[in-house]
């Protein structure tokens, strides 16, 4: 859980120098309240010993906060932190217990609540001036409403500045320090790469096939790898220990269901983005295929 912080702090950090003290209050409100939360929990009701130590709660929380807008008001994301602790975890009986990942139950429960306070991309006034800083829809945004003309008049942005873009919430400011995240754990040995290439790879497969089939109405794969919570849900959600498979090929059958999913959603449904819907989606799969799939015991031939 160290690690994963560790791995998410460059993204958060620019967050908050671009964004300001509204990202910094989203921060304090959201990692506060997840261990408060955690804490009151298994001392008043559980009546067993705190958990807080692990961390847990703070990652759950820090992964919240990076899911949503920076304008988001205080007491939404204490309500968010609530789901995510109190009802998504703590209710199945804690950290290894959970069947669906905490913080994006949260999310797409305060997505489907407060949609209007989820989709306020407003950009406020921040420590450093990010002149590339996008404020109002972002670029699903924009597709989502207007298709590839939207995109088209607001000039369809090169690859290499969608790579270092900078809007949304603090997990799609910028796909260089998420995958610089990810390279820590791969070499932390934290994660394993198979759900998060399998992810990256059905969604450059689904959007290519899409964008040759018509380039005037489906995004191209470039696209949609590098803008939205593709990179944040493939290496830091997807890969959650407790809701993701424990065997190899159920976890490459795992991250197929969720870029097929995702981009189903993205391509054909009412909302910009599907990351959070996929994953949450395949997070019911997942018993299934610790059943159907094993990995090979040791000593076993």
């Amino acid at each position: 859980m160290r690690d994963v912080l560790i791995a998410l702090a460059p993204a958060e950090i620019l967050s908050v120098l671009v964004y300001g003290w509204s990202e910094l209050l989203v921060l304090a409100v959201g990692i506060t309240s997840c261990v408060l939360l955690e804490w009151a929990i298994t001392k008043w009701m559980l009546r067993k010993p705190s958990t807080i130590g692990d961390l847990s709660a703070a990652v759950t929380g820090l992964l919240l906060v990076m899911n949503v807008p920076s304008s988001t008001p205080w007491w939404i994301v204490v309500i968010g932190s609530i789901v995510a602790i109190g009802i998504a975890k703590m209710s199945f009986g804690g950290i290894g217990q959970n069947i669906f990942n905490p913080a994006i139950t949260a999310r797409v429960f305060l997505l489907v609540s407060f949609p209007r306070q989820l989709t306020d991309w407003s950009v406020s006034q921040g420590f450093i001036h990010a002149t590339d800083a996008i404020s109002g829809a972002t670029l699903l945004g924009v597709y989502g409403e207007g298709g590839m003309e939207a995109l088209t008049a607001i000039g369809y942005p090169e690859n290499h500045k969608m790579f270092m873009d900078i809007g949304g919430s603090a997990g799609e400011i910028s796909a260089a320090l998420l995958l610089l995240g990810f390279i820590y754990l791969l070499i932390r040995k934290v994660v394993k790469p198979w759900i998060p290439l399998s992810i990256i790879g059905t969604v450059f497969v689904v959007s290519t096939i899409f964008y040759f089939v018509n380039p005037e109405v489906y995004t191209g794969p470039v696209f949609n790898l590098l803008t939205g919570g593709v990179l944040l849900g493939a290496f830091f959600m997807a890969t959650d220990y407790v809701t993701s498979p424990m065997s190899t090929l159920g976890g490459v059958i795992y991250g197929i269901g969720i870029g097929v999913i995702l981009m189903m959603i993205r391509y054909f449904g009412s909302y910009p983005e599907g990351v959070s819907f996929a994953i949450l989606i395949m997070n019911c799969f997942v018993p299934l295929f610790n059943r159907w799939f094993h990995q090979k015991k040791f000593g076993r031939a």
